[in-house]
């Protein structure tokens, strides 16, 4: 993010490929509320260290409901990182975010056992 105006330049361009973009980890290190105004982007990522207490972190919890109404109604898809525990799974879920990803739902793997997890979760037709 040295230079904004660059990065502005090839999301865009990135956009143009019909490819979806996101910021990471956002609440933490380099991101930044600006971001959301200035870059062209479709998605954002909490980061795992406002996951990990809720929903019993009073703080843990304002933060990532702000980050879910900020991302709304400035049209961006939400996704929570490093769900771990049915109880922040559903806390998430009742907040409105639109997508999760971590240890609850699934381990790392790779391509193929991914190919093959995804066609035993339509067989079986639920989710955590």
């Amino acid at each position: 993010m040295e230079s904004p105006k660059q990065a502005r330049t090839v999301l865009a361009a990135i956009q143009q490929m019909d490819v979806t973009t996101a910021i990471g980890d956002f609440g933490t290190g380099y991101s930044s509320l600006a971001y959301l105004k200035l870059l062209p982007i479709d998605h954002l990522k909490i980061d795992r260290a406002f996951i990990h207490d809720l929903p019993h972190d009073e703080n843990d919890v304002a933060i990532t409901r702000a980050i879910i109404n900020i991302g709304h109604a400035l049209g961006f898809k939400i996704t929570a990182e490093g769900i771990e525990t049915r109880e922040q799974f559903e806390f998430l879920r009742n907040a409105g975010c639109d997508q999760g990803q971590g240890y609850l739902i699934a381990r790392p793997m790779p391509a193929v056992a991914f190919e093959a997890w995804m066609g035993q979760e339509r067989r079986v037709g639920q989710g955590p």
